[in-house]
C-alpha cells in the first residue's frame, strides 16, 4: 500500500464501482472506530476483542518511540487472546482508581486500500473523569489501523495507538 502522498489518499477512484467500494470502506472503517471507542467509554471492554481478528494486534506506543524507531510499546497485545487476558486481569486482578473515559475522534481517513485490507488513520482525544468529578485531557494522539474487511464486517488486524506526550499522567490500565 502506497501512503507516501496524502493527496493520493483523497483522489476519487476513476470508475463508479471503485468509488462505491471506497465510500463503503470509509463508512465501515468509521463505524468500527466508533464501536471501538463506544465500548471503552461505556465500560464494555469485554466486547472489544470481537472487533479484532484472531491474530489482531493492539499496541499503545509514544510518538517519540515511533519517530526514533524504538519498537517498545507502553502496552502491547500480539493477538486477540492476549487482549482478552488483559481485560480479565483489569477486571479481576488490577487495583486502580475508578475513572471514566470519553473519546473524541476526528479526521478518520482511509489512507490506502489493497484487496480486502485498508490502512486507516484518525486522531483522538481522551478525556478522563476521576472520582473528583473533574474531566481532564488524559491522552491525545492518533490511531493507525490496518483493517481487514470480512463478510461480517471490518476488523482490526493491527491497531496502533500513538500518543503525543512522552508519558501518561497516571497508570495506563484501560485501552485508549
Amino acid at each position: 500500500m502506497n501512503t507516501d502522498s496524502p493527496l493520493k489518499a483523497i483522489q476519487p477512484p476513476a470508475d463508479e464501482q471503485a468509488w462505491a467500494v471506497r465510500a463503503r470502506r470509509q463508512f465501515e472503517a468509521e463505524q468500527l472506530l466508533y464501536a471501538y471507542v463506544e465500548y471503552i467509554d461505556d465500560d464494555r471492554l469485554e466486547e472489544l476483542p470481537e472487533l479484532f481478528t484472531e491474530d489482531g494486534s493492539y499496541q499503545i506506543i509514544s510518538r517519540e518511540n515511533v519517530e526514533r524507531g524504538l519498537p517498545a510499546p507502553t502496552m502491547g497485545c500480539s493477538n486477540r487472546n492476549m487482549l482478552i487476558d488483559r481485560i480479565v486481569s483489569l477486571r479481576h486482578a488490577n487495583i486502580y482508581s475508578q475513572h471514566a473515559y470519553r473519546h473524541v475522534l476526528s479526521n478518520v481517513r482511509v489512507k490506502a486500500m489493497e484487496g480486502d485490507e485498508a490502512l486507516v488513520q484518525s486522531n483522538y482525544v481522551v478525556m478522563a473523569t476521576r472520582g473528583d468529578g473533574i474531566a481532564r485531557v488524559y491522552s491525545t494522539g492518533k490511531y493507525v489501523d490496518r483493517l481487514v474487511f470480512e463478510e461480517d464486517g471490518p476488523k482490526f488486524k493491527q491497531k496502533r495507538v500513538i500518543f503525543d506526550t512522552q508519558l501518561i499522567d497516571t497508570l495506563l490500565v484501560r485501552p485508549l
